[in-house]
């Protein structure tokens, strides 16, 4: 569907042509009509199927449309700081020929900084782009009036409960008129999230996108390698692979990001890292020297693996693997983008075995597994039990003897003996 079938007014419609689209993703087809009614929505789709102008679109539409309005008229929540500028940047395209304004509010910043928001917030900013924590602290200042808001966008929700970001989000609510519309994306759909929605929405109409398989351009392996060897492992991908301008490296700690920079800096690579360890004019710089080709590898935590739009990643590597196996598919999601090809390959050790089984059965597809280069030693063996108790069993058959046991070396903590050709 076009979107100049979707009853959005003429002035959007011109922006929108001016930016490239014209066809509506199964989303925004389905998203905007309810939203231009004025309903509540809750709405599950996976990052990259174009649920931001899903929600921005649509209002912008009936805000622009209302012009009794005044005051700060929509809010949008979300977890992180690069998806609330990224929201917001979006929002001035699409506001171009509307005099709409807007504003990212969003902790990390200066002292200016604050002051800026605070005027944006005082004077009434048509729409707000907030993460949780920063919004709250404006708000218990008393000066923010948020009596005018008529749509309230929750972006990411699911992560913002990850996040531990629940309770902020109650109080957020508190501060708006209870006569609004409320919207709710999420990539996931757990109980937590349907268990908030029944207590902000009202008779929301719902939409669910089944989450996808990653794309057919990308091209998935995994390597079975220890924790000593991983680092050694990482530096030998990517020399192997000079023709690759943009490298994004997922772990799952804060702390691995920086261990893994200096890892690659010691071997010659440029890398950078980001996380919420770093201050935002760090990661603002890092994001915008990586999405223009001057940084070759970025190493981050999984605030780059939704939401945040970096076209033509060469390969994505997942230096662990992620506790969810969603998760997953909003790593490899960042490259094959738009039709294109890519690479992702994911490092194993043996406590992940068992979590990437799980990854395995929700893209319905067995990824090849490789070993070490010989060099590096051997690595474990791919072996994957039932998970009993809540520990996880990756050891295979429980009749195996001691005298199997690889002592010592690089392959330290291996089990000798016959592949399991069934899932290499």
């Amino acid at each position: 569907m076009k979107f100049k079938e979707l009853g959005l007014d003429d002035q959007i419609l011109e922006a929108i042509g001016y930016m490239g689209f014209e066809e509506a993703t199964p989303i925004q087809e389905k998203a905007i009509p309810v939203i231009i009614e004025g309903k509540d929505l809750i709405a599950c789709a996976q990052t990259g199927t174009g649920k931001t102008a899903a929600f921005i679109l649509p209002t912008l539409h009936r805000i622009y449309r209302d012009t009794k309005g005044s005051g700060t008229r929509a809010l949008v929540v979300c977890p992180t700081r690069e998806l609330a500028l990224q929201i917001e940047k979006q929002i001035q395209g699409f506001a171009y020929f509307l005099g709409i304004h807007s504003i990212a509010i969003y902790g990390g910043g200066s002292g200016s900084d604050f002051e800026q928001q605070k005027k944006a917030l005082k004077s009434g900013a048509d729409i707000i782009v907030a993460t949780p924590g920063k919004l709250l602290s404006h708000l218990n200042l008393g000066y923010v009036k948020f009596d005018t808001v008529q749509h309230f966008i929750l972006d990411e929700s699911d992560r913002m409960m990850d996040m531990g970001f629940r309770e902020d989000i109650d109080k957020i609510a508190s501060f708006l008129p209870k006569d609004k519309q409320t919207l709710m994306f999420s990539a996931t759909m757990p109980p937590k999230i349907r268990e908030m929605s029944k207590q902000l929405l009202r008779d929301p109409e719902q939409i669910s996108f089944a989450i996808s398989k990653p794309a057919e351009g990308v091209l998935q392996a995994v390597y079975l390698a220890h924790d000593a060897q991983k680092i050694p492992l990482l530096t030998k991908l990517i020399a192997d692979k000079p023709s690759y301008e943009s490298i994004i490296i997922f772990t799952s700690t804060k702390k691995n990001v920086s261990n893994i920079v200096l890892g690659l800096r010691k071997n010659k690579f440029a890398a950078e890292g980001i996380s919420s360890d770093y201050d935002q004019s760090q990661r603002e710089a890092v994001l915008s020297s990586f999405k223009h080709k001057k940084t070759r590898i970025i190493v981050a935590t999984d605030v780059l693996s939704r939401g945040i739009d970096i076209k033509d990643i060469n390969l994505v590597i997942n230096f662990d693997v992620p506790r969810n196996a969603e998760d997953y598919v909003h790593r490899v999601g960042r490259t094959a983008r738009a039709k294109t090809t890519g690479v992702a390959i994911t490092l194993i050790n043996e406590k992940d075995m068992y979590n990437f089984h799980q990854i395995e059965q929700l893209i319905e597809r067995e990824i090849m597994k490789l070993p070490p280069p010989p060099e590096l030693g051997e690595g474990p063996e791919w072996r994957v039990g039932r998970k009993k108790g809540g520990n996880r069993r990756n050891y295979g058959n429980k009749n195996r003897k001691k005298s199997n046991y690889r002592k010592g070396g690089k392959g330290k903590g291996n089990w000798k003996g016959k592949n399991n050709k069934k899932d290499a």
